[in-house]
């Protein structure tokens, strides 16, 4: 018998079957679809936890109170009063001038810190040497309190702050500038101008993101047709920023609707209530006047205002096939 001839094969009956998830048995995989369940709720549930206590419980709240005459601190229980909270709001003179801010605000703010931000972000997507460092300072204002920044141009537009100085000695003394924030014509221009530089930062990101997604090819086929730099900003980065443009446009509103912070540090909705807006106005009627129905009834006036815009937005802004 030759010594070298093959082995013999093994038994027909016997197979070798690799071990895979795919053929495991079905309560194995149930076994372990619920454990990768568990672990998914587990990881979600401190997300949802907060979300029902700040913002679910708290907006229930709001509409309930909306409909009573609750105070923060009464020895008398809330009452249903029906829609009296929304009757003396929109009877409110107060409340149109707070809206036409707002407004003024919005329509000043959005246009103009997307625009700044894109073009930041135009200047920091050159792959150029040193680029990360002015990524970092043109987002450092946001990474910085609101308060803080508030807080540091409320100084700067002191009669005797930084931008009346600057001002006097450029004019070598003939100019001097205003009071910024006592005055009814530049108080309302000037927490514009601090927004849109503290904001510019955050939307820059998104923009810089959405440019990144936008294929180099199309650059290079562009460079080889010897098109201008405003064609390839027209016909293929514009085009191409289409999703980061309703996204970009949605949260500014937004932000421009919710303005708060630079009113309470820096005006406290004067002079005159120049700049007095909704979210302030609510506030001080719930905390500072210590009526919390009418606060509710404002805010929820509020909610649907911003609903109803970013709708609008968002129908506008929508791909169309």
């Amino acid at each position: 018998m030759n010594s070298s001839s093959a082995p013999a094969s093994l038994p027909a009956t016997t197979r070798v079957i690799p071990s895979t998830p795919s053929l495991q048995k079905p309560r194995q995989l149930r076994k372990y679809h619920r454990r990768e369940q568990r672990a998914g709720w587990a990881m979600l549930s401190p997300a949802l936890l907060l979300l029902l206590l700040f913002v679910f419980v708290p907006a229930m709240l709001a509409f309930g109170l909306a409909f009573t005459n609750a105070r923060l601190i009464s020895p008398n229980p809330p009452t249903f009063v029906g829609l009296d909270n929304f009757v003396r709001l929109f009877g409110d003179e107060g409340f149109y001038r707070a809206l036409l801010n707002v407004a003024y605000f919005a329509v000043i703010v959005v246009p103009l810190q997307a625009g700044v931000a894109l073009l930041m972000a135009l200047l920091v997507n050159a792959k150029v040497r040193g680029v990360n460092f002015f990524r970092t300072v043109y987002f450092l204002p946001v990474v910085t309190s609101m308060v803080v920044v508030s807080l540091l141009w409320l100084f700067i537009y002191r009669q005797d702050g930084l931008l009346n100085e600057i001002i006097t000695r450029l004019t070598f003394g003939t100019v001097h500038g205003p009071d910024w924030l006592n005055n009814t014509t530049t108080a309302m221009p000037a927490i514009i101008l601090m927004s849109v530089w503290q904001g510019a930062g955050f939307h820059m990101i998104i923009w810089l993101s959405g440019l990144q997604t936008i294929s180099a090819e199309l650059y290079e086929a562009a460079d080889i047709d010897g098109v201008s730099r405003w064609q390839r900003f027209r016909y293929i980065t514009w085009p191409g920023l289409s999703s980061t443009r309703s996204l970009i446009l949605i949260t500014i509103t937004i932000q421009a609707l919710s303005l708060f912070t630079q009113v309470n540090v820096m005006t406290q909705g004067g002079p005159l209530d120049s700049t007095t807006t909704i979210v302030y106005q609510a506030v001080r009627a719930g905390f500072k006047q210590q009526e919390t129905s009418y606060a509710s009834a404002i805010s929820l006036v509020f909610f649907a205002l911003v609903l109803i815009i970013s709708a609008v937005q968002r129908y506008l802004t929508r791909e169309k096939s």
